[in-house]
Parts: structure tokens; sequence; C-alpha cells
């Protein structure tokens, strides 16, 4: 696997820190702020790992670096890995509004406009040497993300991680689930003497639940109403999506029905975790 290394760097107030964790969102390994003279050596023991976390790396260099920015260049040549450089910018009025907002400092420790201009002549030099420059004067989060993801030639779908899992309602509810849905209404195989001690993991729980009309449509609709709802969250800037299905115990109609979700949605060619939380538990 070829390594992907990117340099995010660029105007205080332009969205680095926002790239950097847009990148965090699609799985690279990120350091904010790491000291130039440690990048030769930060660099070196990527190259060599067999560590897959070091495969996608990205470090996000500013100007708090101060005087060492003049050794950029030389650091850059001198790398083992080439990187691919982002330099974030955005219009001056945009910057001092965002500074005035969130009533930050400028780290340059000045008025925000000397700052912004003094920022500038700084990083010129590093701005020429980039790969692209992302301008962020009208851009939301989202947007931010998707140019990134598009640079990563990464789509929509793959970037959603979504998890489904399966729960008991008597152990209860996942705390992370971001929906919730309750299954306890369809026919329970517990009452079924060969069934009662099975899972729904198993082929003659799975025929049961899915025998009864009932299942089939909840499914059909249900199913249909989250692959239309995904591409919303996506929309938010959301990168996660639990989707949680309980029933009583946790060991039958939940985990047939999650079993089911994962199927359908890896059929739209979506990225799904499984996960039985309680399926194991005695009844």
């Amino acid at each position: 696997m070829e390594t992907q290394f990117f340099i995010i760097t660029g105007i205080s107030g332009a969205g680095k820190s926002q790239a950097i964790k847009c990148f965090e969102d699609l799985g690279f390994f990120c350091v904010d702020n790491l000291p130039l003279i440690l990048i030769e050596k930060f660099v070196s023991l990527s190259a060599a790992s067999q560590d897959n976390r070091f495969k996608k790396i990205a470090l996000g260099i500013d100007i708090r670096e101060g005087e060492n920015l003049t050794d950029f260049p030389r650091i850059i040549s001198n790398l083992a890995l080439r990187p691919r450089i982002l330099f974030l910018d955005a219009s001056d009025e945009t910057i001092i509004r965002r500074f005035s907002e969130t009533r930050r400092k400028h780290p340059l420790g000045k008025i925000v406009p000397e700052a912004v201009k003094t920022e500038r002549t700084i990083l010129s030099d590093i701005k020429e040497q980039t790969s692209k420059v992302i301008d962020t004067t009208d851009m939301n989060l989202q947007e931010l993300k998707e140019t990134i993801a598009g640079l990563l030639k990464i789509s929509q779908k793959t970037e959603m991680r979504i998890t489904a899992i399966s729960f008991g309602y008597k152990y209860g509810i996942p705390s992370d689930a971001d929906i919730v849905m309750d299954v306890r209404f369809l026919p329970n195989p517990f009452y079924v003497k060969d069934l009662k001690h099975r899972t729904g993991c198993e082929r003659k729980v799975k025929n049961y639940v899915m025998s009864f009309p009932e299942t089939k449509k909840f499914a059909r609709v249900f199913f249909g109403m989250i692959l239309s709802i995904i591409p919303k969250y996506i929309k938010e800037g959301k990168s996660y999506l639990t989707i949680a299905l309980g029933c009583t115990g946790g060991r039958h109609r939940s985990v047939v029905l999650a079993n089911e979700l994962k199927e359908y949605l890896s059929k739209k060619k979506f990225s799904v975790i499984l996960k039985h939380r309680d399926a194991d538990k005695a009844g």
C-alpha cells in the first residue's frame, strides 16, 4: 500500500484545524503543530514502519513555528516521502471576521489586520510550493470536507462509517446510537421451543422472523428510509452513523434485522460494521 502524505498549512483562521479534523475522519494519522526539526525523523520512521496507521499521514504546520519556517523548503526536500502540501487561505475580511466571532487571539499576538498582513508575507514562499490552495472564504465545513475527499478521490459512501447494532432493551439502549428502532412488535422466536435458545444469526431463527409479512414490510420501509436519510447525514458533515435495533433480550429479532440491514446497505455499496451486543447473553 502506497503511503499518502499530506502537509496542511495556511493562514491562521482559514480552517487548517478543521481540515486536519477532516483528514482524521477520513482515516489519516494526524499530528498538528509538529516541530519542523522533528518532521524528518517522524517521516523516516513512518516510511520504515509496517504499521498500517502510518500509510496515511497528515501533518499540520503553521505560523507558530516562527523563524523556523525559513527551513521549511530544505526540510521538505530532504524527506524520505514526498508530501502533497495543502495551503488553506481566505480573504482578509473573512479571516478578521472569524477571529472576531471566536474571540481568539492571532498567533502573532498583533492586531488581527496587521497580523494577517505579516503572516501572508512570512508564508508567501511556502504558499508557492503548495500542491493545492484551498480558498475557504465561502466554504462551510461540509464543503471543505467534500473538497478534501475529492482530492483523495474518496466517495461519500466510503467516507460514511455505518454501524448496525442489535441490542436487548432489558440491558439498556446503546449510548452511542444515532437511530434507535424498536422491533419488539415482530413475532418472537423466544416462544418457539426449538428456537428459544438459538440466536438470530442461525438460519432457522432468521427464516422464522422473516417469514411473516409484517417483518418483510417493516424491513422494506425501514431500510428504504435509512437509505434515503444517509445522504442527509453526510451533507451535514457526519462521518459516523450508528443504527441500533432492539428487541426484548437482543438475541432473536434485533439480530436478524441488524444482519438484514447490513446486507441491504452493503449491496448499496456502503461499508457497514455489524455488532450483536447482547446475543450471547443468557435470557
